[in-house]
């Protein structure tokens, strides 16, 4: 009859009793999940030490009558299942651990990523991905909606205004130096100003001396009127309508003091119009050329040498050269002369009577005493 196995700890000494020590006296440079993950791994190797036996004396068992478990088999299925616990334990809170620290760092790439991460779900379940282009912005494959606005493809949320940053997507927009604006910042920063209100011009722009304007804006300095077909003029840098212009600026007529437009004449250091310049008494004009004046007015001979007082009081005409004065008025020399006999009073000796000259004897003769 043959021997019957028999069990022993090979690994301890035949007169010494087996301590275990704390695993984290053993093990003091493991972290606390992995020395208990050590500790358990050392045990499963002194049970599996217990329980061998040599390979000579280990006898098939009967498979029709399995013996019963004993308790150091039980205990290593514990200790296995135990094991295998604490595995799934610490690589699940490595796992999370890493997905943490990998959304901290990824938070504004999310969205590209679950679009990466989709675009390769569907390649794997056999979905062919055809990608729109790269995106001018972040240079990344387009697999969904696509922009496609200034040569270029975008992501929809990356096609935005270079100065407000605001998404554009379908709506209008204005393009200057290769860059997207929308309305409202183009206009602002790019679109002519009135020279009135100083607000960008929108739709219609009315250049004009040198600056530009709404038409609304552009209107007589003076009046207010909005310039017609007649156009404007220009004084000081300032617009105004013909009307108040010539009203306001033109030079006046020395005779009616209405604006001078066309033909004019110039003279005694003002400007006339012609039909105005005339004598200021007979309103005749002066066809030889040469007038008089007196007071700021002109006068032909006759009214001016009327109004001097130097008109013969014989003749009725004007006295240019010698003149005699006598009774308050003026003869030319061969017009002073007795009223009876209308001798020339030559030597001035003279008698009056009733406003007029007479000579010594036709005065005795007509006016005995």
């Amino acid at each position: 009859m043959g021997k019957m196995p028999y069990w022993r700890n090979w690994n301890a000494p035949l007169s010494r009793t087996v301590m275990n020590p704390p695993a984290q006296l053993l093990f003091p440079w493991i972290s606390i999940p992995e020395r208990r993950l050590t500790l358990l791994r050392l045990q499963v190797s002194l049970l599996f030490r217990m329980i061998q036996v040599p390979c000579c004396e280990v006898q098939e068992p009967n498979k029709a009558q399995l013996p019963p478990k004993t308790s150091a088999a039980v205990q290593l299925d514990e200790l296995m299942a135990h094991l295998c616990d604490m595995q799934t334990q610490v690589a699940a809170k490595a796992d999370a651990s890493k997905k943490h620290l990998a959304n901290k760092q990824d938070q504004k790439a999310s969205l590209d990523s679950m679009l990466g991460g989709l675009e390769q779900d569907l390649q794997d379940l056999g979905i062919a991905t055809v990608p729109k282009g790269h995106c001018a912005s972040c240079q990344k494959p387009i697999a969904g909606k696509a922009i496609h606005a200034l040569g270029q493809a975008w992501h929809p949320e990356h096609f935005v205004c270079a100065h407000c940053k605001e998404e554009i997507g379908c709506s209008p927009f204005f393009e200057r130096s290769g860059l997207a604006y929308c309305p409202k910042d183009y206009h602002h920063l790019f679109s002519p100003r009135c020279a009135y209100c100083a607000a960008p011009i929108l739709d219609k722009v009315l250049t004009a001396m040198n600056q530009t304007w709404h038409p609304e804006h552009f209107f007589c300095s003076h009046c207010g009127e909005v310039f017609g077909a007649e156009g404007f003029h220009e004084k000081d840098k300032k617009p105004y309508c013909r009307k108040d212009f010539l009203a306001m600026f033109s030079p006046k007529c020395g005779g009616c003091n209405r604006p001078v437009l066309e033909n004019y004449l110039s003279a005694m250091d003002t400007v006339w119009h012609p039909e105005c310049f005339v004598c200021g008494d007979c309103f005749s004009s002066f066809s030889a050329g040469s007038f008089f004046e007196l007071d700021g007015r002109p006068y032909c001979e006759l009214h001016y040498h009327q109004r001097q007082g130097t008109l013969c009081r014989g003749c009725g005409q004007p006295i240019t050269g010698r003149c005699i004065s006598a009774m308050g008025h003026k003869f030319h020399p061969e017009h002073f002369v007795c009223a009876f006999c209308l001798t020339q009073l030559s030597k001035g000796v003279f008698r009056e009577q009733d406003d007029k000259t007479y000579c010594q004897p036709c005065f005795h003769k007509l006016f005995p005493l």
